[in-house]
């Protein structure tokens, strides 16, 4: 994916958010996942699901961003895991019925990234 020539890894982050969650996505392994983390910074894949810790100044811009992210899952109809402390969130997403990371978990995170840059 980051391979492909003319595309840097911000391209790729572009085109990824612009696409939307589908029902019943396969879940991503090996190399394709590891591709899609290429271009989602600071994403970790933590097994079977993909994580990242947001730190914020405060509690107010936390819960901002905590709520910018409602607004994705809702849009997308896809939920992510959140772990809301005073100055960070950590967001983690999953496809539980796929049974791990999908391409609609990676599409969100890059959502998430648009926002959070």
């Amino acid at each position: 994916m980051t391979g492909v020539p003319g595309r840097n890894a911000n391209d790729v982050l572009r085109a990824l958010a612009a696409q939307h969650c589908r029902p019943l996505a396969p879940q991503l392994a090996g190399a394709e996942l590891r591709d899609r983390l290429a271009c989602l910074p600071g994403w970790t894949d933590a097994g079977n699901r993909i994580e990242k810790t947001f730190r914020f100044a405060d509690y107010y811009r936390t819960i901002a961003f905590v709520n910018a992210v409602a607004s994705v899952a809702h849009a997308e109809d896809h939920h992510p895991d959140l772990a809301v402390h005073y100055d960070r969130c950590v967001v983690a997403w999953s496809t539980h019925s796929a049974g791990g990371v999908t391409l609609n978990d990676c599409i969100c995170a890059a959502k998430v990234e648009a926002f959070a840059a």
